[in-house]
């Protein structure tokens, strides 16, 4: 299974903001961010002016670490997105937010989405009552996702529900929160996704 395993600090540098990828940590005041809020690299304090490509190769990069997907699930999420009706890049980012490890994260269960993928890995979510261990599984409406019963008392997870209580979980997914289960409700639109992504460069990009 590829992933990205160099620092994942160097990511929201390199964006030029924070990007939420190391959970907890990016509220602290050890967040890179905070210290070094510039492009990582010999030349990452030198001033560039972005061309018009620039700007639409740094949406998708964004996108794909946003989500925490290489490239080439990312082109295969686009493609899907252009088959379906509307427009594409709505149908992108709904795809990303349909992903297992996005749901398990959206809820509280973990602090990040890479944390949420580990815990889709290593079983600790079940679909429908059937223990779901890919992370890029789409969910659809109707769909039932729970913490698998034997999971809800490890210590990580208990801490981690605590902690999100304060962050609701968004329209599209009906959660009850006392049995740690959530219903697909709809297919979740633009406006249910909170994250500052400019859709329509990434569509430009591909489009050329």
């Amino acid at each position: 299974m590829a992933r990205y395993t160099e620092a994942v600090c160097r990511q929201c540098r390199r964006e030029g903001q924070k990007l939420f990828l190391k959970g907890d940590r990016c509220y602290t005041d050890k967040c890179a961010m905070n210290s070094r809020a510039f492009a990582p690299g010999q030349h990452g304090q030198g001033r560039s002016k972005s061309s018009e490509y620039g700007q639409q190769l740094r949406e998708k990069q964004k996108a794909k670490r946003f989500y925490g997907v290489l490239e080439s699930q990312f082109r295969g999420y686009f493609e899907m997105a252009e088959r379906r009706p509307g427009q594409t890049g709505e149908n992108l980012l709904s795809i990303l937010e349909c992903r297992l490890d996005n749901v398990v994260y959206r809820l509280g269960f973990a602090m990040s989405r890479a944390e949420a993928r580990q815990m889709v890995s290593h079983g600790h979510i079940t679909v429908n009552g059937r223990k779901v261990n890919i992370p890029s599984y789409q969910v659809k409406p109707g769909m039932v996702v729970s913490l698998k019963e034997s999971s809800r008392g490890i210590e990580k997870i208990k801490a981690n529900i605590e902690a999100n209580a304060f962050r609701p979980a968004p329209k599209w997914l009906e959660y009850d929160a006392n049995n740690m289960v959530a219903k697909v409700v709809a297919v979740p639109a633009r406006e249910d996704i909170d994250l500052p992504i400019e859709e329509r460069l990434i569509v430009e990009l591909y489009s050329k």
